[in-house]
């Protein structure tokens, strides 16, 4: 028999009886700093790129893999985590992920040619996956619905403060240090940290009546059923797509706010700009998603989003754009993912509570693989000009659109979803 939800939708965690609890705020933030240990995998050393492509040799755009390889391994090894997760539990899971990460974190600071650090990167990002894959999974064991999507929208806000200082910090290492090797032993140093954090306060959410068997024919069962269902595939694809876009400014931001546009040692702090805008976007997502629902909101963004990706589109056609055009567009953009991401993946995972680890992992698999195929993609075609990302932007908001109208049959703007747990 399975467990019944507490009034408001919330759903008992499994070491209540063992007089071990997390409230949500504490909750909240750690599940946000365990995803921003990937983000700061990925944000800190953004400004290192070239002492550590000078010190390694690695020529050209090949910088970028340092970031595409991560999130391409991260986005294969979410396949893994969740099925784990729903037999043995959130808690060991997690541990093998902070455990990889700690130590891959360490072995990149070693490294001694561009090779074996891409290997290293590709390592850490597969096996650290269960950080990502898992957060959303132990938000499903406790809510659904429009209260899943709030308190998702709050844990964006504390993640995206990471990648907002995230250069800051990797530049301030550099400077206190001179070396990027570093600013690896520093993600080690978060690593460990959350590891004491989650050993010491995390309870066990999955409830013993939703574990379920390592059958691979099982296992398969439940990711087909994650990312196959008419209603939750467009929300799955079109975040990917949305997402893809906002790797590909990663990828490439470096590159084109430091060197084309000139901006230098300014890279960080407008870096920090535009993720900044997009934690308060997702603040303001989770004061209004219960009210109007997280189909209002988010569809309402998407229609916005595709007209400010227009709106770059055609500076970066213009003559000599300026930073200040760049930015402003680009901050706006960004601001509208914090509308759109907590509630479409919310969206996507509000049938599977009974399946939350399997269906996290195979929609996450699906979110990042494609996001960071994408996001290489766009990085890799930058020809010294915003045109190819402001093009990727316009291209995959548009088609974010045309699945999202497939989930929801041609019915956009839903109203919000009841607050009680689906069993």
């Amino acid at each position: 028999m399975r467990s019944e939800p507490l009034a408001g939708g919330e759903r008992p965690i499994a070491d209540a009886a063992k007089g071990k609890y997390i409230g949500e705020r504490e909750l909240i933030t750690m599940m946000a700093l365990l995803m921003a240990c990937n983000a700061f995998g990925i944000d800190a050393i953004l400004p290192a790129l070239d002492d550590l492509a000078l010190s390694l040799g690695a020529p050209g755009n090949d910088r970028q893999f340092i970031v595409g390889v991560y999130l391409l391994a991260a986005g294969i090894g979410t396949l893994i985590p969740g099925a784990f997760a729903d037999r043995f539990g959130r808690r060991p899971v997690l541990f093998t992920a902070l455990g990889f990460y700690i130590v891959l974190s360490l072995g990149c600071a070693l490294v001694t040619d561009f090779t074996s650090m891409i290997v290293l990167r590709a390592l850490q990002g597969f096996f650290a996956a269960g950080i990502i894959a898992l957060p959303p999974a132990i938000i499903r064991d406790r809510v659904g619905g429009d209260k899943m999507a709030r308190m998702m929208s709050l844990i964006f806000v504390i993640f995206l403060l990471v990648p907002a200082v995230a250069p800051s910090i990797g530049q301030g290492v550099l400077l206190l240090l001179g070396d990027w090797r570093w600013i690896f032993v520093t993600m080690a140093v978060f690593g460990s940290l959350m590891s004491v954090w989650v050993y010491v306060r995390l309870p066990e959410t999955l409830h013993e009546d939703d574990r379920q068997r390592i059958d691979l024919a099982v296992i398969a069962r439940n990711m087909r059923s994650a990312v196959t269902l008419r209603s939750t595939v467009g929300y799955t694809l079109a975040s990917a797509l949305v997402f893809g876009g906002l790797f590909g400014f990663i990828n490439s931001s470096q590159q084109l706010i430091g060197e084309a546009f000139g901006a230098g040692d300014m890279f960080p702090l407008l870096f920090a700009l535009c993720a900044g805008c997009m934690a308060l976007a997702n603040w303001s997502n989770s004061r209004i998603v219960e009210r109007l629902g997280a189909r209002r909101v988010s569809h309402t963004a998407l229609f916005v989003f595709i007209f400010v990706a227009g709106l770059q589109l055609w500076f970066a056609y213009q003559p000599n754009e300026s930073l200040w055009t760049f930015i402003p567009l680009m901050a706006a953009n960004m601001s509208l993912l914090g509308f759109i991401g907590a509630n479409f993946g919310s969206i996507a995972m509000q049938p599977f509570p009974h399946i939350a680890g399997a269906a996290s992992s195979a929609q996450s698999f699906l979110r990042m693989t494609t996001g960071a195929l994408l996001g290489a993609g766009i990085g890799y075609a930058y020809d010294g000009t915003a045109r190819p990302l402001a093009l990727a932007l316009l291209v995959t908001a548009t088609v974010s659109l045309l699945l999202v109208l497939f989930s929801e049959r041609g019915a956009l703007f839903g109203p919000p979803d009841p607050d009680v747990e689906e069993t």
